[in-house]
């Protein structure tokens, strides 16, 4: 007889810096020690330029000339390389413990894809994944997907471009992925898409591919739950 669905809980940050999304994420990550505490962390950040695990770090000239730009810079425990964030793009944090889904991360970041293209499906955008993280148009990235995971608890997640200023993309390799570009929500359907259009499709993604129930969380906020 199969289980009841997992209680995932919405939480809607706002406009966040991104120190205090991975403040936030660490308190929620925590809180999977004393039980089930599944969580959905939805917000925007102001421009930051964040990089992934890998073997040698970003030379610190590159890194100095993002912040001339007027970005912060940080260095994260997540898979993948440099990316840019940014407000008009839905960043998405699932907290969830994969051992009420599925405790494998292959199959977790292929659900994360496959929420994203069916939300560019609902907009009437054909979306796909490639031998590249993400999730794609064409040759170019709509949405970044960068994940971490320890004992089978996720986070980081999904950055989703609705109507983001793509220029932040040309000081940078997205992703390390030479000769791809980026795009958004807005460029292809070539009207303004906000964040707050799109968060409702998001969620009812989410749900489904992840068969799932959510639930508002009582209070919205930035200081510690």
């Amino acid at each position: 007889m199969k289980g009841a669905r997992p209680v995932v809980e919405v939480v809607r940050l706002g406009l966040v810096s991104y120190q205090e999304a991975l403040r936030l994420q660490q308190v929620y990550v925590d809180r999977h020690r004393s039980g089930p505490a599944h969580v959905l962390l939805l917000c925007q950040h102001p421009p930051v330029y964040t990089t992934g695990i890998r073997q040698k770090p970003y030379p610190p000239p590159l890194l100095d000339r993002l912040r001339l730009l007027g970005a912060e810079v940080h260095r994260t425990n997540r898979g993948g390389l440099i990316t840019f964030h940014g407000p008009g793009q839905l960043v998405c944090y699932p907290v969830l413990n994969l051992g009420a889904f599925k405790k494998s991360v292959r199959w977790y970041v292929s659900e994360l894809e496959r929420t994203i293209i069916s939300v560019c499906s609902r907009f009437g955008i054909e979306a796909s994944t490639s031998p590249h993280t993400g999730v794609w148009v064409g040759d170019n990235k709509i949405c970044a997907v960068g994940i971490h995971c320890g004992r089978y608890v996720t986070s980081h997640g999904v950055a989703l471009n609705c109507n983001t200023d793509l220029s932040w993309f040309s000081h940078i390799v997205p992703c390390g992925i030479v000769g791809k570009g980026v795009t958004s929500l807005s460029s292809e359907l070539r009207r303004d898409v906000s964040v707050d259009e799109v968060v409702p499709t998001l969620l009812d993604a989410f749900s489904r591919q992840f068969d799932c129930s959510l639930t508002d969380s009582p209070t919205n906020h930035t200081t510690p739950p």
